[in-house]
């Protein structure tokens, strides 16, 4: 009867987590003994589950095993294939759950998932970590603003809260979840890439286009979570990165991707490239300012 209490007592300790995507989600309560790890694997479309190299099932997945690193790897089940599969290395936590969510894409910056565990930490109060794929991302929790990824909130009350990813170009990423007294649930959330529709050539929105009575077009930097912002040949996240520039310098704004998520400027005479407009802000300067920045 002690032995059947303890269980109980740790059960109730074990925590709950909700996971709403879309219309989906599932239901985790934790029921494992202090000794083992739990592993819950949801994907769409179904996928074959390799741990360590071995098949060892398909999705939903759901078991329990010894504590420490696995390497997971799943490949998604579909009959017109051309889907990306994925894997990486998790860490199997004593008397914790690890959930596992992968919506697959035809690649892997298309695709999106995230990982969700707990661990004990000291002291009464509920932490939260989240990292993204990519970083920088916004993570907003119960309709406040937190900060960007990587972030890590010491003090959250325990209870439900709605966790908010998101960044330009990417599909947001939404999760409920609850915490816990005594425990961090960290989220590793990734992203996907949001196909934006290429405009022709005379739909572009062009410096001249919104110059108006001799004024010119700039942009300034805003202040980042690195402290500089990159420069990119294309409007993706994915583009190569030609060049970095600083909160408080203004550039020649040239153009804007459909969305506006994209700015394009000229960062050095004769050389352009995109930067996210989460990050910057047009202003309109007079044609003189901007030859004086020029030589600046």
């Amino acid at each position: 009867m002690l032995a059947a209490n303890m269980q109980r007592k740790w059960i109730l300790a074990a925590g709950i987590v909700l996971v709403i995507l879309g219309v989906g989600g599932f239901f985790l309560r934790g029921r494992l003994v202090p000794s083992q790890a739990g592993l819950q694997i949801e994907t769409t479309p179904q996928s074959t589950v390799f741990l360590d190299g071995e098949q060892v099932g398909t999705t939903p997945y759901d078991t329990v095993k010894g504590p420490g690193e696995t390497i997971m790897r799943l490949v998604p089940i579909s009959t017109n294939g051309g889907l990306a599969p994925w894997g990486t290395k998790i860490t199997l936590t004593s008397g914790v759950k690890t959930v596992v969510k992968r919506d697959f894409g035809e690649t892997e910056a298309k695709s999106a998932g995230e990982v969700l565990s707990f661990e004990t930490v000291a002291g009464k109060l509920a932490q939260l970590a989240v990292v993204s794929s990519p970083d920088s991302a916004q993570v907003v929790v119960d309709g406040e603003v937190r900060g960007f990824t990587p972030i890590k909130v010491s003090s959250l009350p325990v209870g439900e809260h709605k966790i908010v990813i998101s960044r330009p170009g990417f599909a947001d990423r939404e999760i409920n979840a609850r915490a816990e007294a005594g425990y961090k649930l960290t989220v590793e959330a990734m992203l996907a890439e949001v196909e934006e529709e290429k405009k022709d050539d005379g739909d572009a929105i062009s410096d001249e286009e919104k110059s108006a009575d001799g004024e010119k077009a700039l942009v300034e930097i805003l202040d980042t979570p690195t402290g500089f912002l990159r420069v990119r040949m294309e409007p993706t996240t994915q583009a190569t990165e030609s060049a970095q520039v600083d909160p408080g310098e203004t550039f020649t704004y040239i153009e804007e991707n459909e969305g506006g998520t994209w700015f394009k400027i000229e960062y050095e005479d004769g050389k352009e490239g995109w930067i996210s407009a989460t990050y910057a802000k047009k202003v309109g300067e007079d044609s003189s300012s901007d030859e004086t920045k020029s030589e600046e």
